[in-house]
């Protein structure tokens, strides 16, 4: 991970494992084809982002606004103090 432009926004398996029952911590796993990952199997507590229905806009085929953004987290359990940690398909 030291490689990494910016290792200090990675965490490890260990870090994960220790804070799989923290509340101030989301997990979601952020797929293209949910069906091909999520549906498979996932990191127990974590939430699902369809990339494709909730993060594209369907209209301008670009990301969310920052207002939709923080509606689709907030109703995933998200606040200003939430830690999030993101994984998902499609190297993300």
């Amino acid at each position: 991970m030291a490689s990494y432009a910016h290792p200090e926004v990675l965490v490890s398996t260990d870090w994960l494992a220790d804070h799989l029952a923290d509340p101030a911590v989301r997990i979601l796993e952020v797929d293209w084809d949910p069906s091909g990952a999520y549906e498979l199997g996932h990191i127990p507590g974590a939430s699902l982002i369809d990339w494709k229905r909730d993060i594209n806009d369907p209209i301008r085929r670009d990301i969310l606004s920052g207002e939709a953004l923080e509606a689709l987290l907030g109703g995933l359990g998200v606040t200003a103090q939430t830690t999030l940690m993101l994984y998902g398909d499609m190297r993300n």
